[in-house]
């Protein structure tokens, strides 16, 4: 396996030649070829390979794997600063670029919080100076994440800030919100709001029977469901963009599917995890499941799968969350929520591929195209002139997870030890190779 740092000068000339080509931006999926150079896509096309390769151009069969556009993770938390015990910018960029993740958009819940336009230009300056794939940060919606007072929206946009949220904090106060939406209105800036009420939310599960039979508190649907209808009505008052950051269970993507069809600027994410399992995966108080929102019922993570396969929901993010041992070797009730996911994002989510319940297409578009459009990105395409930020892989390949060849901090993830279908063997940053699978 092969890492690199972003390239500072044009990389070598590189053609992907006889591969699957999927663009999700142009709907295309063909046999061809892709050629990259000066740190952009030159063309996306058939036969390339066959009109003869350009002078000093590195050439890459692909023998029929996958080449399509980078993932852009829109949910993922990077300790820097202030927990860098649990991963940094530089650990957290080659998980993500081991998983296909060319594109990272880290949460404000650092500390200090991501409030004032000087942590902004921090988290820029080091992943610049230490990551491998791009970095982006999103910034506090109120200050210290307490949902009292606004941030200063329009100055930490400026200072390069892709979207607002208060992390896993919802804002308590439909005033504040309000305000929120309306202000970042005038600046076409995105809210990305965590739909679960404080006080519905103190257990530690999903509330049914399951919980009761684990004799574990747990928290009830209605607390999801609750804040997402109050967050639909303000954004119809306000209409100001709106995104749901972790939508798990039917109701809530009821409510979704009315506010789209009204035509509101309202989108949405659905978490890798909360695709992938269930509430009864707890199993014996496994802390590796213990996540927030709750995994819930087998019928509501059906719901979210059909809901990614109709486009209801427009994006499937990691969630990325590493928490360290102390954290998690504890009972359940008392363990961190959380699991890391950066790396096997693009390999779980192919699950759903195999068993014919998303097509490939529209999944690299939840993963890839829809965030980047969401977020005003110049990412998720393979149209010529686009950044040439790649993924190359073999969906049919199948491994067992190892959790200690991961390369983020901590070891948190759900899928330890479970067998996927689906491996990155190469990812691209600006035309540069920055991962390689041997």
């Amino acid at each position: 396996m092969r890492d690199g740092r972003l390239p500072h000068q044009n990389p070598r000339p590189l053609l992907l030649a006889n591969a699957r080509v999927i663009d999700p931006s142009r709907g295309s999926d063909f046999h061809g070829d892709v050629y990259l150079a000066d740190g952009v896509i030159k063309d996306a096309g058939f036969g390339i390979a066959a009109a003869g390769v350009p002078e000093g151009a590195e050439v890459v069969d692909c023998k029929g794997a996958v080449v399509a556009p980078g993932l852009v993770d829109m949910r993922a938390f990077v300790g820097e600063p202030g927990a860098e015990h649990r991963e940094t910018l530089a650990s957290a960029s080659h998980a993500a670029a081991a998983g296909g993740v060319t594109t990272i958009i880290c949460q404000p819940t650092t500390d200090p919080v991501v409030d004032d336009p000087a942590i902004v230009d921090f988290i820029l300056r080091r992943a610049r100076d230490t990551a491998v794939v791009r970095v982006h940060p999103m910034a506090a919606i109120t200050k210290g994440l307490k949902g009292e007072e606004m941030t200063e929206i329009g100055l930490l946009q400026a200072a390069g800030a892709v979207a607002f949220t208060d992390g896993y904090r919802s804002v308590a106060s439909a005033q504040v919100l309000r305000r929120a939406l309306t202000y970042a209105r005038d600046f076409d800036a995105l809210l990305v709001h965590h739909t679960e009420d404080a006080t519905m939310s103190q257990g530690a599960m999903n509330e049914g029977a399951f919980a009761a039979r684990l004799g574990l508190s747990g928290n009830p649907k209605a607390a999801e469901t609750i804040v997402l209808e109050r967050d639909v009505r303000l954004v119809a008052s306000a209409r100001g963009r709106y995104h749901a950051a972790a939508l798990t269970c039917s109701e809530s993507l009821e409510v979704l599917a009315r506010a789209k069809a009204a035509g509101l600027p309202v989108t949405a994410s659905a978490t890798i995890n909360h695709l992938s399992f269930n509430e009864l995966d707890i199993g014996a108080y496994r802390t590796y499941f213990r996540l927030a929102p709750p995994l819930r019922a087998e019928e509501d993570r059906q719901a979210l799968i059909r809901a990614v396969a109709s486009g209801v929901i427009d994006v499937v993010v990691s969630d990325h969350l590493p928490q360290d041992v102390e954290g998690k070797r504890l009972p359940f009730s008392e363990a961190e929520p959380g699991a890391i996911g950066l790396e096997t994002l693009l390999s779980a989510a192919l699950r759903l591929v195999h068993s014919d319940q998303v097509d490939l297409v529209n999944l690299l578009a939840a993963l890839s195209t829809r965030p980047a459009q969401i977020l005003g990105l110049d990412a998720g395409t393979l149209r010529p002139g686009a950044p040439a930020d790649v993924v190359v892989f073999d969906p049919g390949l199948p491994y067992v997870l190892d959790p200690a060849q991961l390369k983020s901090r901590c070891r948190n993830t759900p899928f330890d030890e479970a067998r996927l279908d689906g491996r990155v063997l190469r990812t691209i940053v600006a035309g540069q190779t920055i991962y390689e699978y041997v």
